[in-house]
């Protein structure tokens, strides 16, 4: 570790955050879980509603592509998985005392659109922890996770619809006078 570095984090807390990110890494896609409902023309609807979209395309079944995650969210009483690989780098660093978060920005990527009738499935990855970074919030990791949807076909063969790259600030707050 560089000597910038070195005043941010001690190095033995550094080495520990960074050898639990390669285990979580070679999780690889993991967290699979299916949703809990088809892609249905009721929720299409209420979410254009609530997004201010309008468009005779979505009416027609299919779905607009922003939704991919929609389908796969835990709802009010979900759980995510124990080996979920974005919770669990999130809890090394709890662990190690960075205990604000913060998102600070995703990617999305659509393949297609979804079609009504079809069932989503979403994994999830770690991409990438980088740090510690000095930031206006505080010393922190930057983590990245990966979360690919993909729709199963009747002959079983699984099809990539969308993909996300999420990031966030995990980091101990600096504290102001």
């Amino acid at each position: 570790m560089n000597a910038e570095k070195q005043l941010l984090v001690d190095e033995a807390v550094h080495e520990k955050i960074m050898a639990a990110a390669e285990e979580v890494k070679a999780w690889g896609e993991a967290a699979e879980r299916d949703a809990r409902d088809l892609v249905n023309q009721p929720t299409i609807n209420n979410w254009l509603e609530a997004m201010g979209l309008e468009s005779e395309r979505f009416h027609q079944g299919e779905a607009p592509p922003s939704m991919a995650q929609v389908w796969t969210m835990y709802g009010q009483g979900g759980r995510h998985p124990d080996r979920d690989p974005l919770h669990a780098m999130m809890n090394v660093l709890t662990d190690a005392g960075f205990n604000g978060v913060l998102g600070t920005n995703s990617e999305q990527s659509y393949d297609r659109y979804l079609r009504v009738g079809e069932q989503v499935r979403v994994t999830t990855a770690l991409d990438s922890v980088v740090g510690p970074k000095s930031t206006g919030m505080g010393v922190g990791y930057f983590v990245t996770s990966r979360s690919t949807w993909y729709v199963r076909h009747e002959d079983g063969h699984s099809e990539r619809v969308a993909t996300m790259l999420f990031r966030v600030l995990k980091f101990v707050p600096k504290v102001t006078a």
